[in-house]
């Protein structure tokens, strides 16, 4: 691969999280009953006209404004002719000559550091419908026509299948921090179509390229154009050549096929959408929108390291989603304690929310109950160990961490005189390995702590353990 050059252009698809749909006024909701949210708009029915939905132009701007994107005041819509049955009007209201937004940056970090991933044009859009198929027969739900789109297309400036993840990564996150969009990939929110080519290095001649489609998953994104470019350099390798196709995905396979030959813009014989009037926005509006533009991830992780003093690297694991990032903030400012607060909902609380499938807002333990558990641990109410008990225990009944201390005895043990006699009981029980003990096996003192931690059924206080202990037997 080191002797060929590999481009990489995205177009990516986020469906908006409106309340209705971009034309009509139809529920825009996911998994409702086939064919029940459609209307002569939707579906195309002869005379119906449509109205264009400001809140969906308000979270594209938003978009827009947040990646320092340029925004047409004055911007088209077009109809996209193409012929599917998916597709009942016969063309998709969407935006060609003068889209909504153009040029903006989004900035990945890579091996070599950051990088920022030029965008050539950000577009609204309709959705088309969904054909399904069974053993028998196939099928159409139109339920998804006309949900309202934002189409993000890049330039095509990405070298590798492993930036192409991190942008997508990047764009579910800005979508998910900006509340425009759920961005998820399995549910169809975030969508992604590749156009990849390649060629020897030193040729200025751009190769020619495929496009891949049908990949579910930003991991399948990877996948599939690791495939495709490896694909394309043995073709180029074996003296064959490379065929401007749509190719698709096939996951469980791991590889790409042939789907049909692409398509140029011309043959979309796009032209100005009759129906609907030049979409004209006033600076003010755009000043308003700019203003409900929230922290976003790369900003918010480098407060937490300055603010919070976490290493990097839990910062940008705790600003994943911005209910986690809201999470932690509450948790360290409960307990006082930012590094430990990090330190449990990075092992545990994670663990929790990844075993179940759950966001932090599904979850039945509140920050507070992290942050009262943090301080049982500092005060010696209970130790670490005892606290991951309690933590599975808080996580499948919702119960406080004191109602659970409580309820199970389970507060440390911090009487010096108890301990004591538990070490003294050791000792009479173990005389062959005390006596190795002083003959020079050192490491037998992680032994007897293991053995007073049994007596006191893991409830002695670690460190009166191991001050006891040494003190017994420095002294013997």
């Amino acid at each position: 691969m080191r002797d060929y050059e590999i481009i990489i252009g995205l177009e990516i698809h986020v469906q908006l999280q409106t309340r209705t749909k971009i034309f009509c006024v139809c529920k825009n909701e996911f998994q409702a009953e086939p064919n029940t949210n459609t209307c002569p708009v939707c579906l195309g029915m002869p005379g119906a006209l449509p109205v264009l939905n400001k809140k969906a132009v308000e979270l594209a701007c938003r978009f827009i404004l947040a990646v320092g994107g340029d925004i047409n005041n004055n911007s088209l819509f077009a109809r996209k002719n193409y012929f599917y049955p998916d597709l009942p009007k016969g063309y998709q209201i969407s935006q060609h000559e003068r889209p909504l937004g153009k040029s903006g940056t989004i900035r990945i970090e890579t091996e070599d550091g950051m990088k920022e991933i030029m965008l050539q044009g950000i577009h609204l859009e309709e959705d088309a419908g969904k054909s399904f198929h069974l053993e028998d027969s196939s099928n159409i739900d139109f339920n998804r026509c006309g949900t309202p789109l934002l189409e993000i297309v890049t330039m095509p400036v990405i070298k590798n299948a492993h930036e192409a993840y991190l942008l997508l990564y990047r764009i579910r996150q800005l979508v998910q921090y900006l509340e425009i969009s759920s961005g998820d990939m399995e549910k169809g929110a975030l969508r992604c179509d590749a156009n990849v080519s390649v060629r020897p290095q030193g040729q200025h001649e751009y190769g020619i390229r495929t496009e891949v489609k049908n990949m579910n998953s930003i991991r399948g994104v990877e996948r599939a154009l690791s495939y495709e470019i490896s694909r394309q350099i043995n073709l180029l390798e074996e003296g064959g050549f490379v065929v401007q196709e749509t190719r698709l995905w096939d996951e469980s396979m791991g590889r790409t096929d042939t789907m049909r030959t692409k398509e140029e813009s011309p043959d979309y014989r796009y032209f100005p959408e009759p129906d609907l009037l030049a979409l004209e926005l006033e600076d003010d509006w755009l000043e308003e929108i700019k203003e409900t533009i929230p922290e976003l991830p790369l900003e918010k992780r480098d407060r937490f390291v300055r603010e919070y003093k976490i290493p990097p690297y839990d910062a940008g694991v705790l600003t994943i989603t911005p209910q986690l990032a809201n999470y932690f903030e509450e948790t360290a400012r409960l307990c006082g304690n930012p590094k430990q607060a990090s330190n449990w909902i990075m092992t545990e609380i994670m663990k929790i929310m990844k075993d179940r499938q759950i966001s932090p807002d599904e979850l039945n333990i509140p920050p507070k109950n992290v942050a009262d558990l943090i301080k049982s641990i500092e005060n010696g109410t209970i130790s670490g160990k005892i606290a991951k008990e309690i933590v599975a225990e808080m996580a499948a009944s919702g119960k406080a961490p004191g109602e659970i201390i409580e309820a199970h005895g389970l507060e440390q043990i911090t009487d010096k005189k108890v301990i004591e006699q538990a070490v003294e009981q050791v000792f009479r029980e173990n005389p062959e390995n005390l006596k190795r003990y002083f003959d020079g096996q050192d490491k037998l003192f992680g032994y007897f702590v293991g053995q007073v931690m049994i007596k006191t059924e893991g409830k002695a206080n670690p460190h009166l353990v191991n001050e006891i202990l040494k003190d017994k037997l420095d002294g013997r």
